[in-house]
């Protein structure tokens, strides 16, 4: 249900308050929890927020984004359909004074081209319109998506990483951009070695940027999936304090629910909370300290991206073209090789 219309230009960006309580703490509310609209840059524009359960306006909540895949939208995250979890399975992980409140934003054409960063525009526009209602501690903001909702956090965190404390990427690659890109910011990362439509070198090639930015050693060799195909879980060392980062590898395919062999429950969102969670409000809330890594020695190692094979094709939602792509450029029968923006094309 529609609660109401919002209006508001384009902003450059959020101004970044470290450890500050936003303008809307000690208002009475106007948002609940439902669907809003506001007009970015001339276009309409939907999102859907969940509150906390009673909802106090004088305590400082953690402030989540949940970005969409490619053909999804922001009820599909927020009712839990097509595969994916009620907002990533995190809810049910942050609550009592980790409560957090949850916004799923709707993607143009149902995907975040990004284009002209009008989708980062409009994440600028929602923390402002949230913020100003609602209560939030501006250090402890957080981004997850999978697929292409992966590659919308990753874009945020490359043009805003003062505005967002850490990201949780399921199985995504650089499909919105990333301008900046040279700050750190605390990063998670998962993907799968089968992944038959982001392939696993897409995903290194996103997590070595923030490996490079966050100043941690990287690994020599590459991480593995355990026996069984169980997930790995690798946490990267001598990061600089408080931007830490880890790596899930596991034997799979291109799924933002994997589980691991002989259990029911996807481990995405316990390893996204156990990574956020070690996150404390900068100067103030928690105890004020910043985590560090414990130091060790590694040997660094160079990832390639792989080459093109001859007559491969991708296969359907699959990417097969754009800035730096170097994998097959023709597509399966039935499908075409689509621009979506200038760093992704797809077979659709």
């Amino acid at each position: 249900m529609q609660l109401s219309t919002l209006t508001l230009l384009a902003l450059s960006c959020v101004t970044p308050v470290l450890g500050a309580r936003s303008a809307g703490c000690g208002k009475t509310p106007t948002i609940r929890n439902g669907q809003y609209t506001m007009t970015v840059n001339g276009k309409q524009r939907e999102y859907i927020v969940r509150l906390p359960d009673n909802y106090d306006r004088n305590t400082a909540y953690r402030f989540v984004f949940t970005f969409h895949a490619l053909g999804g939208s922001a009820s599909q995250i927020a009712n839990g359909q097509g595969g994916t979890l009620a907002y990533y399975g995190l809810p049910p992980l942050m609550t009592g004074n980790n409560s957090a409140i949850f916004v799923s934003p709707n993607g143009l054409n149902q995907g975040w081209a990004n284009s002209g960063g009008e989708d980062i525009t409009f994440v600028d526009n929602i923390v402002k319109t949230i913020e100003n209602d609602l209560c939030v501690e501006q250090s402890l903001r957080f981004a997850t998506g999978f697929s292409y909702g992966g590659a919308m956090s990753y874009s945020w965190a490359c043009s805003r990483p003062n505005d967002v404390r850490a990201v949780a990427i399921l199985s995504s690659a650089v499909l919105s951009g990333c301008n900046g890109g040279t700050q750190p910011v605390a990063y998670y990362h998962q993907h799968g070695t089968r992944d038959s439509v982001l392939s696993i070198s897409q995903g290194r090639q996103m997590r070595d940027r923030f490996i490079a930015n966050n100043k941690c050693t990287p690994l020599n060799p590459e991480p593995q999936p355990g026996s069984g195909g169980r997930s790995t879980k690798t946490k990267y060392q001598n990061c600089l304090p408080d931007k830490p980062a880890t790596w899930v590898i596991f034997d799979g395919d291109h799924n933002p629910s994997q589980t691991d062999p002989g259990s029911n429950t996807p481990f995405a969102p316990g390893n996204t909370w156990e990574f956020w969670s070690q996150f404390k409000a900068e100067g103030g809330g928690g105890d004020g300290t910043a985590p560090t890594s414990p130091v060790t020695t590694l040997t660094t190692v160079t990832t390639q991206q792989p080459q093109p094979t001859n007559g491969a094709t991708s296969p359907r939602y699959g990417q097969c073209g754009g800035i730096n792509w170097n994998g097959p450029t023709a597509c399966v029968s039935g499908t075409t090789c689509t621009k979506l923006n200038d760093w992704y094309f797809q077979c659709l």
